[in-house]
């Protein structure tokens, strides 16, 4: 497995600084398979074509929302190596 190297892997957070992630609000979010393996299928004919691995992470992306009061879900889209979506945390009283 590949060691974190700071000189080589310097990605720069695009977060806020001192911007609280859990308050409501829409979200994009993006979730990338580890190491960019294409484990949830392939596009064929412009057409994404999911896979047992894919439809498990569009079922559980579903999901969320079913077992979560606070989350909706809007627009997103599983890929052969990612999945791309909006989410939308509502203010329940905290």
């Amino acid at each position: 497995m590949k060691q974190y190297n700071p000189k080589k892997h310097h990605r720069k957070s695009i977060r806020l600084v001192g911007y609280d992630y859990s308050q409501a609000g829409l979200y994009f979010v993006t979730i990338c398979c580890k190491d960019k393996i294409c484990r949830f299928g392939q596009v064929k004919n412009g057409t994404m074509v999911l896979n047992e691995y894919g439809q498990i992470a569009h079922d559980e992306w579903v999901k969320t929302a079913q077992i979560r009061p606070n989350v909706q879900l809007h627009e997103f889209v599983v890929m052969p190596n990612h999945i791309h979506g909006i989410i939308q945390l509502l203010d329940i009283g905290r």
